[in-house]
């Protein structure tokens, strides 16, 4: 059973930094490419971004290009997205999730996590 586990959100104030992890079990974490997406209250669910499976291409979302970071360990099997300078437009349920290649397309992934809440105070 595939299982991809958020953690890492919280509440903080514009400017602050965030990491969110997410790990990963009962799949072969080195042969998916991961995704980090998110949804705020209202809108659908968005791109952030996403690495291929050895880290080598990533890609991001305008709106986080230069804040944002997506990195992996394919030890531990697990995916990262450091949020710096953050936004209150930022503020969203912030998901994860495996694909078999680098997408930024939401319906190209095959498995989701539960998401963990980020809120950006201003």
């Amino acid at each position: 059973q595939v299982q991809l586990v958020e953690s890492g959100g919280g509440a903080v104030p514009a400017g602050a930094s965030l990491r969110l992890s997410c790990a990963a079990s009962g799949l072969t974490f080195s042969m998916k490419a991961m995704g980090w997406f998110r949804q705020a209250p209202g809108k659908e669910r968005e791109f952030v971004a996403t690495i291929s499976r050895r880290g080598i291409i990533t890609e991001y979302a305008n709106s986080v290009k230069g804040r944002f970071t997506i990195s992996r360990d394919n030890a531990k099997n697990t995916v990262y997205l450091q949020m710096d300078s953050l936004k209150p437009e930022d503020t969203a349920l912030y998901y994860c999730a495996a694909a078999r290649t680098t997408t930024r397309l939401k319906n190209d992934y095959d498995y989701w996590g539960q998401g963990t809440q980020v809120t950006v105070s201003s």
